[in-house]
C-alpha cells in the first residue's frame, strides 16, 4: 500500500480528528490519529496487518508481539499471515513492559514487534528490552503509521505503511492556546 492509501483509511474511517489535542508527550497540537477507529472495520485491519506482514514474511518468525493496547490486534493478525504465535506486552507500574499471562518466549526465538502508531518509539523500546532480557531475538518493528518520521529508530530493521509528520508544540508556544480554542479530547469525538 502506498503511504497515502493508508492516509485514506484514516480520513474514511474519521481516524484522522481536528481540533486541539494534547499528546502523551505533553506537547499540543491540531491533528489526532486515533487508530481505534480503524479497529472497528476488521476487514480493513486484516488488509493492513497482511501489508505490515509482507515486510517479514521471509524471517521465519516465531512470534509477533506489540504493547498493549494498540499492538494487541495487529500483533494477532499479523501471525496469523505469519502462521506463528501472537502476544502482547503491558505495563509494568514502574513503566516498562512485560509478557505475561503465561505467553511462551523461548530463548532465540525470533520475535518481531508491531505497533498501530510511533511518535518517540518508547513503548517499542521498553518491549524490545523485556524480550531482550528473556533471550530471545526481535528482528524487526513494524507500524502502520510513523508519527515523526526520521526521528523513531530501532536497533533492528523498522517498517511502517505510512508516515505523517503532524505539527506539535510545546504548550506555552501553542497558537490554539493563545486564541482561547479548548482541549479536544479525541474520545469525545462523535462519529456521525
Amino acid at each position: 500500500m502506498k503511504n497515502e492509501e493508508v492516509l485514506d483509511l484514516f480520513v474514511q474511517h474519521k481516524a484522522l480528528l481536528d481540533g486541539h489535542f494534547v499528546y502523551a508527550s505533553g506537547r499540543h497540537g491540531n491533528q489526532f490519529l486515533q487508530f481505534a477507529r480503524i479497529l472497528q472495520y476488521p476487514k480493513v485491519v486484516e488488509k493492513l496487518c497482511y501489508e505490515l506482514s509482507q515486510y517479514f514474511k521471509d524471517l521465519q518468525v516465531d512470534l509477533v508481539t506489540g504493547p498493549a493496547t494498540g499492538g494487541i490486534i495487529l500483533a494477532h493478525e499479523v501471525a496469523k499471515h505469519l502462521d506463528c504465535r501472537s502476544a502482547f506486552l503491558e505495563k509494568e507500574p514502574e513503566g516498562s513492559m512485560a509478557m505475561k499471562r503465561g505467553f511462551t518466549l523461548v530463548k532465540g526465538w525470533k520475535v518481531i514487534v508491531v505497533e498501530d502508531i510511533t511518535t518517540t518509539g518508547g513503548s517499542v523500546m521498553k518491549c524490545i528490552k523485556h524480550i531482550q532480557e528473556r533471550g530471545a531475538n526481535v528482528v524487526g518493528v513494524g507500524c502502520i503509521v510513523n508519527r515523526n518520521p526520521g526521528n523513531v529508530s530501532f536497533d533492528v530493521p523498522f517498517y511502517s505503511l505510512a508516515e505523517i509528520q503532524l505539527a506539535s508544540w510545546l504548550p506555552e508556544e501553542c497558537e490554539l492556546c493563545k486564541r482561547g480554542e479548548p482541549i479536544t479530547e479525541p474520545d469525545n469525538i462523535l462519529l456521525q
